[in-house]
């Protein structure tokens, strides 16, 4: 199986998780008309990186950091699994979904709330069926571009329902770092110098379509220390002398040693930060 494919093969942990997202931040009880002061809202649509879903159940995540650090309430609509094109055609979790797509339940909040953030996660599931693919490299620039057209109809719809509304859009750490050390991936190393350039690529070309629309983008990948040479060594306490960017993903991330794509809770923390960062 070709380099690419196997770095696309550990993708599909992205879209494994099913367990329902966290509640919301709680709304402050309120009548049938919004008082003047009603507190803003912080809208989330992604996957499980929004929801804190990870291998010891759901746990709170970088929407509901951020939100908490703001003073927003959170209107976290993020479903795990969920793919670019799920957020317009399938159903938002979460109590404030109303039954409603992502998409269609956010453009209502704009609407009818006082929004100060909008934050989108999402791509790492779409990547997922290459794995499978007879041509990875190709089927992952095919998704890439797709993964680019949902994001440019999502971003349309909500700058129509908001023009002036501040979104944040962002990546992913580069977990595959972690097969530096992750003795499941005999050729671990190879795959962890292969993930820095698709990282790099992939970034680049959604952080273009953000810009588009005028929304910030929060690069995690270089924020989590992903674009670091890996001749850059650091002595790791379980792992022994190893690139600084690989004992930092295995920080944050629990695929060092799990063969689990998602943040540990430094992870988010981490995360949060990025995205306020990006949205001053």
């Amino acid at each position: 199986m070709p380099r690419f494919a196997l770095v696309l093969t550990l993708l599909v942990a992205l879209g494994a998780c099913s367990s329902p997202p966290p509640a919301p931040v709680p709304a402050p009880a309120s009548g049938s008309e919004q008082p003047p002061d009603e507190q803003q809202v912080h809208v989330s649509i992604g996957d499980s990186y929004a929801t804190g879903f990870g291998p010891g159940g759901t746990a709170e995540s970088f929407a509901q950091i951020v939100a908490r650090e703001s003073g927003l309430e959170l209107i976290n609509l993020a479903c795990n699994g969920a793919t670019s094109a799920d957020l317009a055609s399938k159903p938002a979790c979460g109590p404030d979904a109303g039954g409603k797509t992502q998409l269609d339940a956010a453009v209502d909040a704009l609407r009818g709330r006082k929004t100060g953030l909008v934050t989108v996660v999402i791509g790492g599931n779409d990547l997922a069926p290459c794995a499978l693919s007879q041509e990875p490299l190709e089927c992952a620039t095919r998704t890439v571009a797709d993964i680019q057209t949902n994001v440019a109809g999502a971003l349309t719809e909500l700058r129509e329902a908001a023009p002036d509304v501040k979104i944040v859009g962002l990546t992913y750490p580069d977990v595959f770092l972690g097969a530096w050390v992750n003795p499941s991936f005999p050729n671990g190393k190879n795959l962890a110098r292969l993930s820095v350039t698709m990282f790099q690529d992939f970034n680049t070309k959604i952080a273009a379509q953000y810009g588009r629309f005028g929304a910030k983008f929060a690069d995690v990948t270089s924020s989590t220390g992903g674009y670091g040479a890996l001749t850059e060594l650091t002595q790791d306490p379980k792992y022994g002398q190893i690139p600084a960017s690989v004992a930092k993903v295995c920080t944050l991330t629990y695929f060092c040693d799990r063969t689990d794509v998602h943040p540990t809770p430094a992870g988010h923390q981490a995360i949060a930060e990025a995205v306020t960062a990006a949205s001053r």
